[in-house]
């Protein structure tokens, strides 16, 4: 998915291009993927309609403003959001979708209340992450990290929060602290290139150059990519920010700080499990034969 604004910690960080950047929103490019995005258009046209076609379930209404944010159309969501909430009242899942609207349409202040609200309800975590994001996309990855640590006391499975609480524990300088959440999330989401895209990224920082072009051997990145990914470990390890490339776009994914490469395919969810644990137990060096 991807931002109007540098979105599976996507927490999308490094995002040299984390399910969170594309570079250029498809809110602002009607034409990119236009048969889909019309009838996602016209549904939402049919929902506001009162009559048989109107949506009088409020489950059925938030499914249709979560797909027209997979879709990309944040602006369009954030109108159907007042729409939801005004047939059939304020939720948790309703203020959710309003932060996650407002942060990708560069409302921070107003996404950050939103986020806020949410703590204490059932979806606290998504809160959490949310005000994580948005302290990642401000710099302060040591906050972003310390609010994704929240989160994940309520939602330990969640992969792509735990990709994006490597990311943020990489850019905060704590490489071996982003080991475990990094590996989590590979074998909980192999189906999300963002996410081994960010394990690449730590093998790389943390000198085990082997394990990590196996792991973009396997997800079949191109030269470009890979260059991007190796490129941002040497600035990690230098201190400074990765910087962004042609191919490799800073930003943030729509789901989250997230190192995004250039491939939208990746391996089917069984053989990528395999690359990522392949990867973990594969020696950097012959004198090691193991991994910390």
């Amino acid at each position: 998915m991807t931002p109007p604004k540098p979105s599976s910690l996507a927490l999308g960080l490094l995002c040299l291009g984390l399910a969170a950047c594309s570079g250029t929103p498809r809110s602002e490019y009607p034409g990119a993927d236009a048969a889909r995005e019309r009838q996602t258009m016209q549904a939402a046209a049919d929902a506001g309609t009162e009559g048989a076609g109107a949506i009088d379930s409020a489950g059925t209404y938030l499914r249709l403003v979560e797909r027209m944010q997979q879709d990309g159309l944040w602006f369009a969501s954030l109108a159907h959001v007042d729409a939801l909430e005004a047939r059939h009242g304020v939720t948790p899942a309703s203020t959710r979708l309003r932060a996650d609207a407002l942060r990708q349409t560069g409302q921070d202040a107003a996404s950050a209340a939103a986020y806020r609200r949410l703590v204490g309800t059932p979806l606290e975590a998504a809160g959490y992450h949310g005000l994580g994001l948005l302290a990642g996309g401000k710099g302060d990855f040591a906050e972003a990290a310390r609010l994704m640590e929240q989160a994940r006391r309520s939602t330990p499975t969640d992969g792509l929060l735990l990709s994006d609480l490597g990311y943020a524990l990489l850019r905060a300088g704590r490489i071996d602290a982003a080991r475990v959440p990094l590996m989590q999330a590979a074998q909980l989401r192999p189906d999300q290139a963002q996410v081994q895209a960010n394990l690449a990224l730590y093998l790389e920082a943390s000198g085990r150059t082997d394990q990590a072009s196996a792991l973009m051997d396997a997800q079949r990145l191109p030269p470009a990519s890979r260059e991007a990914i190796r490129q941002a470990a040497r600035d990690l390890a230098g201190g400074g920010a990765p910087a962004a490339t042609a191919d490799l776009p800073a930003g943030f994914a729509p789901g989250g700080l997230a190192l995004r490469t250039a491939i939208r395919a990746s391996l089917p969810r069984t053989a990528a499990a395999t690359t990522a644990s392949a990867a973990e137990r594969a020696p950097n060096a012959p004198d090691t034969g193991r991994t910390p």
